[in-house]
């Protein structure tokens, strides 16, 4: 295990209107307001979004189970920003996605379309140095400490 401690910096109140690409919004923002590190709250709904619901196996790397969610999905999640080694940054987003009862927990990846309405609160966190390059043992993003 390692960490850090940092302060909190800006907190934001977004608003994603329907059809709008979340993911794509969300770093968009993450961009312009240049928020290097910190943690977002979902809440609301998507239309569309690819996911992955976990390893086939237990191994690494993990082969990762893709799922295409199509049709209003009541949502749930919370995330964490951070940078790559690109100077890109990376979003983490596990969200429980739920229709009619049935839930599917999952990791949201790409093609995130808005249902009505999706609430976003992110909290800024500074006085740290965290990034999020990539793990070639795990094949995945891995959150670093500096």
């Amino acid at each position: 295990m390692e960490y850090k401690t940092g302060s909190t910096g800006r907190i934001f109140a977004v608003r994603f209107d329907d059809g709008d690409d979340f993911l794509e919004e969300m770093l968009r923002l993450i961009k312009n307001e240049n928020i290097r590190f910190g943690w977002f709250h979902v809440i609301g709904g998507l239309r569309q979004a690819d996911v992955v619901t976990g390893p086939k196996e237990p191994v690494m790397p993990p082969e990762p189970v893709w799922c295409e969610i199509e049709g209003a999905r009541e949502t749930l999640g919370t995330g964490s920003i951070a940078w790559d080694e690109k100077d890109e940054p990376k979003i983490h987003l596990h969200a429980a996605l739920g229709h009619h009862g049935d839930t599917l927990t999952a990791c949201v990846r790409k093609g995130t379309k808005v249902y009505l309405i999706l609430e976003v609160y992110i909290i800024e966190v500074t006085g740290v140095d965290i990034s999020r390059p990539w793990f070639a043992e795990g094949g995945f993003n891995r959150l670093t400490f500096a």
